[in-house]
């Protein structure tokens, strides 16, 4: 049993091959005769249910009806013309008849198939009983439709030309024909309204377009007349040259049981529902192809939904069930594999059998339509098992697995491909279930282990999932701790500004609304109980990485800072010595900071009440007390190129004292100088061919510098006395805490008294606004 489904209500193919199916061919199997040599005719498919045994045609099907009583079935079909007879309540053919010519129509004249009327293509009417052909009489078109009239016993055949033919069965002759419109081509449906016996035909007229002719059968005369809307229909076609100009025509006719609704089909593809009381269609259908609707029927009781206007219109490449309120969806479409010649709806129930051009007649059942009927009844459970197990039943591919190509490798069966072991399919291969698991088996030898151990677990899992545990509130969080805490810290400090600004709204008499408002919203859901975003706090795939690239880019702040190489912590140090001359004393007094005072990343002025935060406050004013002042540099140091700035009582070098000892000389040869004396005494040198020099060094100690010493060096009392006197101050102010460093700048020296702002401790731990120090130069 074949099955379909889609959006529209689910169907089930019961007889016949399903409408398109991807089958692969090699999924059919011919039975074989008892000797095994030659193959039957027939063939079957895997999976294939047929309801109705033989419910077939050698060439094609023509007309399918069922008798009133609902116990058999009649069609027509070809090659041979032939009739065939099914016994639904034994599912298997009754009997076949043949006949000289094709069939156009057949009608059921009694309850059962005892009785009944043929229009052959040939024109002529044949009439048979349980015993065969029972009469047959000609007209003088060929036939288009047929109709039989109960109560009057008149059997209307509608022809080519403008003339409706009546054959009475009862008196076995032929009545005055009925007459259409002048200019009717022909007349292509009859209709009798089974409620009041109305008849209705659906004429061809050529370029003025067909209509529907109502007739009452007391009198045979036309009381009304229903014109088509050719210009609604006309422009929904594709036709514009007038070589493919198609004439609009009237093809099919349906009344319904209510007696007031009559659905007409069009040559167009077009399905047009009727109030006889109204000439306007109050509902209108398009088949998509563009095809002439070859039959409409309205679907009556038995259906399970709450829809009682549903309609069944069916063209040459699909049956379309719908709903008069909603013509635009589609309640089921059923596409048979061939082209549709006509169909049947059994009353009551939710089959429809379909006569088409293939070999198989198609037998749909629709479980919303209605019930399956009594011969039938089983099909209920088994569509009911069938979407227990999701559309199971018998599969077409139970005895094949399908392999992808790199799961193939992986078993070792790659070089298999081309032979017919394996059947390509789409983007892999099938294989025989037995030999997909031999297979696996030796790729995997452990895999029967693999699968009881992971059962186990799953058992294990599945227990501990009904233990009681201890609801937490928090989220637990695996990855992305550091976004974690940020947001959480947002959140507080955003929900802390809401209950603020609340309490603040509340203590106004003006606000008192608006601290309701927001107690009564409250802080809102945080983001990280928020179940779209649950994945970024456990799933390790949508972990931060921080040291990307990227992220740098959008965060340059979160840079990792580079370490340091020896050199330049050397060079800190030495520049920090320099610069700090009284660090041993910080180092000394640095337990009594605490970490807080001294931590550059602790100190956050955004975080800080305005009140509180002293980036805000006024610069303090300046202070009274001793500033610093430049040291005076001394005459005989003023002159030297290279001599030291800091302190006059460094020794120079060789070089500086070597140039000293040539301007000594030269000023002893001019001046006299007494410091010459000195100088020669202490470095000697001898220049010698070729460059080099040569000389010698006597140490001596210096003279103590007095007034005989200032004499000595030809230095005037005055000056002596005021640099004697700036060294005596210099060590007073070393006394009071007045240190100097650098060229002349000095620190300290504030009263005690003096309230001093601003930073009291040295900052530790960042990074110094310049690298640039004094180095004595």
């Amino acid at each position: 049993m074949a099955t379909a489904s889609s959006s529209s209500a689910p169907y089930y193919v019961v007889n016949g091959a399903p409408g398109q199916s991807t089958i692969p061919a090699w999924l059919t199997q011919r039975s074989k005769n008892k000797k095994g040599k030659k193959r039957a005719k027939t063939e079957r498919t895997l999976g294939h249910v047929e309801l109705i045994q033989h419910f077939e045609f050698p060439e094609a099907s023509l007309k399918i009806r069922t008798t009133p009583d609902g116990h058999h079935a009649m069609a027509t079909g070809v090659y041979k013309p032939q009739i065939r007879v099914y016994d639904l309540d034994q599912l298997t053919l009754k009997f076949e008849r043949h006949t000289d010519q094709e069939n156009v129509d057949f009608m059921l004249l009694s309850s059962d198939w005892t009785k009944s009327i043929h229009l052959q293509a040939d024109r002529h009417i044949d009439l048979h009983t349980q015993g065969g052909l029972h009469h047959r009489t000609r007209i003088p078109h060929f036939g288009r439709s047929l109709a039989y009239h109960t109560p009057s016993c008149d059997a209307l055949i509608g022809a080519s030309g403008s003339d409706v033919y009546r054959l009475n069965l009862e008196q076995g002759t032929f009545m005055s024909p009925i007459e259409m419109q002048r200019g009717t081509a022909g007349v292509n449906a009859i209709d009798v309204n089974p409620r009041h016996g109305l008849w209705a035909f659906g004429t061809e007229r050529g370029e003025d377009g067909g209509c529907v002719e109502f007739f009452d059968p007391r009198a045979r005369n036309r009381i009304g007349l229903l014109a088509m809307p050719v210009e609604q229909l006309r422009p929904l076609t594709s036709v514009v040259s007038e070589f493919d100009f198609k004439p609009l025509a009237v093809t099919a006719l349906s009344s319904k049981m209510d007696g007031l609704s009559l659905a007409v089909g069009t040559s167009t593809g077009h399905t047009l529902l009727y109030d006889l009381r109204s000439p306007k269609p109050f509902a209108l259908k398009d088949q998509g192809y563009g095809l002439p609707v070859k039959k409409v029927q309205w679907i009556e009781g038995g259906h399970r939904v709450a829809k009682e206007g549903l309609v069944a219109s069916a063209d040459a490449k699909v049956l379309k069930i719908w709903d008069k309120e909603e013509p635009t969806t589609n309640f089921t479409s059923l596409a048979p594999p061939t082209n549709l010649n006509d169909f049947h709806h059994l009353p009551g129930s939710g089959m429809i059998m379909v006569a088409n051009e293939g070999v198989h007649m198609t037998t749909y059942y629709v479980p919303q339509l209605g019930p399956a009927p009594k011969w039938c009844s089983f099909l209920d459970n088994v569509t009911e098992e069938m979407e227990d197990h999701q559309g199971g039943g018998l599969s077409n591919y139970n005895d094949f697995k399908f392999v992808e190509k790199a799961e193939l490798a992986s078993l070792g069966l790659d070089h298999l491909v081309g032979t017919p072991t394996l059947k390509p399919y789409m983007h892999g291969y099938f294989v025989s279930l037995k030999l997909y698991d031999a297979a696996r088996l030796v790729a995997n030898p452990f895999a029967y282990a693999e699968h009881r151990e992971r059962l186990v677990k799953e058992k294990l899992e599945k227990k501990a999932e009904s233990r009681i545990r201890a609801r937490r509130e928090d989220v637990k969080v695996k990855v992305n701790k550091g976004l974690a805490e940020k947001v959480k810290k947002d959140e507080e400090r955003r929900n802390a500004k809401k209950l603020k600004q609340a309490s603040s709204r509340k203590e106004g008499e003006e606000g008192e609304g608006d601290a309701e408002e927001v107690d009564e919203q409250g802080p809102g859901e945080s983001l990280l109980k928020d179940p779209r975003f649950a994945a970024v706090w456990t799933n390790p795939d949508f972990e931060v990485d921080m040291g990307s690239r990227e992220f740098l880019l959008k965060n340059p702040v979160a840079a990792p800072v580079r370490g340091k190489t020896a050199v330049e912590e050397e060079e800190d140090e030495s520049d920090r010595r320099s610069s700090d001359p009284d660090d041993s004393e910080s180092e000394g007094s640095e337990s009594e900071d605490s970490d807080a005072a001294g931590e550059l990343s602790a100190f956050d002025p955004r975080t800080m009440p305005k009140s509180q935060n002293p980036m805000y406050r006024p610069l303090p004013q300046p202070q009274s007390g001793p500033r610093p002042k430049l040291v005076a540099i001394p005459s005989d140091l003023e002159h030297s190129s290279r001599a030291p700035i800091a302190s006059s009582s460094k020794p120079t070098t060789f070089g500086q004292r070597i140039k000293s000892q040539a301007r000594s000389g030269a000023s002893s040869s001019k001046d006299d100088d007494p410091s010459a004396a000195y100088s020669k005494g202490v470095i000697s040198q001898k220049h010698l061919g070729g460059g080099a020099m040569e000389m010698s060094f006597v140490p001596q100690t210096a003279p103590r510098r007095n007034n005989k010493g200032a004499e000595a060096e030809g230095i005037l009392d005055d000056d002596y006395d005021e640099k004697r006197e700036e060294r005596e101050a210099a060590r007073e102010k070393k006394k009071s805490g007045v240190e100097e460093f650098g060229a002349g700048l000095e620190k300290g020296g504030r009263e005690p008294e003096d309230d001093v702002q601003g930073r009291q401790k040295r900052r530790t731990g960042g990074r110094m606004a310049s690298g640039n120090v004094f180095r004595g130069l």
